[in-house]
Protein backbone atom coordinates (compact mmCIF):
# COMPACT_ATOMS: atom_id res chain seq x y z
CA UNK A 1 0.00 0.00 0.00
CA UNK A 2 1.92 2.95 -1.35
CA UNK A 3 -0.45 5.46 0.17
CA UNK A 4 -0.26 4.58 3.86
CA UNK A 5 0.61 7.51 6.09
CA UNK A 6 0.66 10.24 3.49
CA UNK A 7 -2.37 12.27 4.57
CA UNK A 8 -4.40 13.29 1.54
CA UNK A 9 -2.85 10.57 -0.61
CA UNK A 10 -3.84 7.96 2.00
CA UNK A 11 -7.45 9.17 2.00
CA UNK A 12 -7.53 8.93 -1.82
CA UNK A 13 -6.23 5.36 -1.58
CA UNK A 14 -8.80 4.53 1.09
CA UNK A 15 -11.60 5.95 -1.07
CA UNK A 16 -10.17 4.01 -4.01
CA UNK A 17 -10.61 0.82 -1.97
CA UNK A 18 -13.98 1.77 -0.47
CA UNK A 19 -15.75 2.55 -3.77
CA UNK A 20 -15.23 -0.96 -5.23
CA UNK A 21 -16.34 -2.59 -1.97
CA UNK A 22 -19.51 -0.49 -2.00
CA UNK A 23 -20.06 -1.50 -5.63
CA UNK A 24 -19.69 -5.22 -4.80
CA UNK A 25 -21.90 -5.29 -1.68
CA UNK A 26 -25.27 -5.77 -3.45
CA UNK A 27 -23.89 -9.09 -4.70
CA UNK A 28 -21.67 -10.00 -1.75
CA UNK A 29 -23.09 -8.31 1.39
CA UNK A 30 -20.06 -9.47 3.41
CA UNK A 31 -17.56 -7.73 1.10
CA UNK A 32 -15.30 -5.41 3.09
CA UNK A 33 -11.96 -3.67 3.02
CA UNK A 34 -9.37 -5.96 4.52
CA UNK A 35 -7.13 -4.56 7.23
CA UNK A 36 -3.44 -4.43 6.39
CA UNK A 37 -1.73 -7.68 7.34
CA UNK A 38 1.97 -6.94 7.04
CA UNK A 39 4.27 -8.80 4.69
CA UNK A 40 1.69 -11.56 4.13
CA UNK A 41 -0.91 -9.21 2.63
CA UNK A 42 -4.12 -10.97 1.59
CA UNK A 43 -5.55 -8.29 -0.68
CA UNK A 44 -7.68 -5.19 -0.21
CA UNK A 45 -11.13 -6.79 -0.48
CA UNK A 46 -12.34 -9.66 1.70
CA UNK A 47 -15.75 -11.28 2.19
CA UNK A 48 -16.17 -12.81 -1.27
CA UNK A 49 -16.03 -16.63 -1.02
CA UNK A 50 -12.60 -18.02 -1.94
CA UNK A 51 -11.58 -14.73 -3.53
CA UNK A 52 -9.01 -11.99 -3.03
CA UNK A 53 -9.50 -8.54 -4.54
CA UNK A 54 -6.75 -5.99 -5.01
CA UNK A 55 -7.50 -2.32 -5.73
CA UNK A 56 -5.15 0.27 -7.16
CA UNK A 57 -5.78 3.99 -7.57
CA UNK A 58 -2.41 5.37 -8.61
CA UNK A 59 -1.28 7.90 -11.20
CA UNK A 60 1.40 5.56 -12.57
CA UNK A 61 -0.01 2.20 -13.64
CA UNK A 62 2.32 -0.72 -12.86
CA UNK A 63 0.17 -3.50 -14.27
CA UNK A 64 2.63 -6.42 -14.27
CA UNK A 65 3.76 -5.61 -10.73
CA UNK A 66 0.17 -5.33 -9.48
CA UNK A 67 -0.88 -8.56 -11.17
CA UNK A 68 1.98 -10.42 -9.48
CA UNK A 69 1.09 -8.80 -6.15
CA UNK A 70 -2.53 -9.94 -6.60
CA UNK A 71 -1.44 -13.54 -7.30
CA UNK A 72 0.84 -13.51 -4.25
CA UNK A 73 -2.01 -12.21 -2.08
CA UNK A 74 -4.29 -14.96 -3.43
CA UNK A 75 -1.68 -17.53 -2.35
CA UNK A 76 -1.26 -15.82 1.06
CA UNK A 77 -5.02 -16.00 1.62
CA UNK A 78 -5.19 -19.59 0.29
CA UNK A 79 -7.97 -18.39 -2.04
CA UNK A 80 -9.09 -19.99 -5.32
CA UNK A 81 -9.72 -16.72 -7.19
CA UNK A 82 -8.32 -13.24 -7.43
CA UNK A 83 -9.02 -10.03 -9.28
CA UNK A 84 -7.42 -6.64 -9.71
CA UNK A 85 -9.38 -3.39 -9.99
CA UNK A 86 -7.66 -0.26 -11.25
CA UNK A 87 -9.30 3.11 -10.88
CA UNK A 88 -9.89 4.95 -14.15
CA UNK A 89 -9.87 8.71 -13.50
CA UNK A 90 -13.13 10.56 -14.14
CA UNK A 91 -15.12 7.35 -14.65
CA UNK A 92 -17.83 5.74 -12.55
CA UNK A 93 -16.57 2.78 -10.51
CA UNK A 94 -18.55 0.44 -12.79
CA UNK A 95 -16.23 1.46 -15.65
CA UNK A 96 -12.93 1.00 -13.79
CA UNK A 97 -10.58 -1.66 -15.19
CA UNK A 98 -11.14 -5.18 -13.86
CA UNK A 99 -8.44 -7.79 -14.45
CA UNK A 100 -8.82 -11.54 -13.94
CA UNK A 101 -6.35 -14.37 -14.70
CA UNK A 102 -7.57 -16.17 -17.84
CA UNK A 103 -7.05 -19.64 -16.32
CA UNK A 104 -9.71 -18.81 -13.69
CA UNK A 105 -12.21 -18.56 -16.53
CA UNK A 106 -11.11 -21.88 -18.03
CA UNK A 107 -9.80 -20.03 -21.09
CA UNK A 108 -6.34 -21.51 -20.84
CA UNK A 109 -5.08 -24.66 -19.27
CA UNK A 110 -2.45 -24.79 -16.59
CA UNK A 111 0.48 -25.45 -18.95
CA UNK A 112 2.57 -22.98 -17.00
CA UNK A 113 4.37 -24.19 -13.90
CA UNK A 114 4.43 -20.81 -12.19
CA UNK A 115 1.41 -18.57 -11.62
CA UNK A 116 3.57 -15.60 -12.63
CA UNK A 117 3.20 -16.86 -16.21
CA UNK A 118 -0.60 -16.56 -16.11
CA UNK A 119 -2.20 -14.33 -18.73
CA UNK A 120 -4.83 -11.81 -17.63
CA UNK A 121 -8.04 -10.51 -19.18
CA UNK A 122 -9.28 -6.94 -18.88
CA UNK A 123 -12.92 -5.86 -18.81
CA UNK A 124 -14.85 -3.09 -17.14
CA UNK A 125 -15.76 -3.60 -13.48
CA UNK A 126 -19.45 -4.11 -14.23
CA UNK A 127 -18.78 -7.05 -16.54
CA UNK A 128 -15.97 -8.28 -14.28
CA UNK A 129 -18.28 -8.41 -11.27
CA UNK A 130 -20.79 -10.48 -13.26
CA UNK A 131 -18.09 -12.82 -14.62
CA UNK A 132 -16.68 -13.28 -11.11
CA UNK A 133 -20.15 -14.17 -9.81
CA UNK A 134 -20.52 -16.81 -12.53
CA UNK A 135 -17.05 -18.28 -11.88
CA UNK A 136 -17.60 -18.47 -8.12
CA UNK A 137 -21.07 -19.98 -8.60
CA UNK A 138 -19.76 -22.61 -11.02
CA UNK A 139 -16.88 -23.64 -8.79
CA UNK A 140 -18.94 -23.77 -5.60
CA UNK A 141 -21.86 -25.54 -7.30
CA UNK A 142 -19.72 -28.35 -8.64
CA UNK A 143 -16.68 -28.60 -6.37
CA UNK A 144 -17.80 -31.87 -4.72
CA UNK A 145 -18.42 -33.40 -8.16
CA UNK A 146 -15.57 -35.38 -9.88
CA UNK A 147 -16.39 -33.96 -13.34
CA UNK A 148 -15.57 -30.49 -12.01
CA UNK A 149 -12.07 -31.38 -10.86
CA UNK A 150 -10.60 -29.52 -13.86
CA UNK A 151 -12.26 -26.26 -12.77
CA UNK A 152 -11.22 -26.55 -9.14
CA UNK A 153 -7.72 -27.85 -9.93
CA UNK A 154 -7.03 -24.91 -12.23
CA UNK A 155 -8.33 -22.41 -9.70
Amino acid sequence: HDDVGHGRVASKGSKGETDPVTYLRPYWPTAERRALSGNKDKGDIAGIPGTVGEVKAAVKVELAKWQQETLTEMENAKALHCFLVIKVPYKNVSKWDFWLPAYQLGLEDMRFSDLKEARWMRMDFELGRDVLRAVISAVHACSPSPQCSRITASS
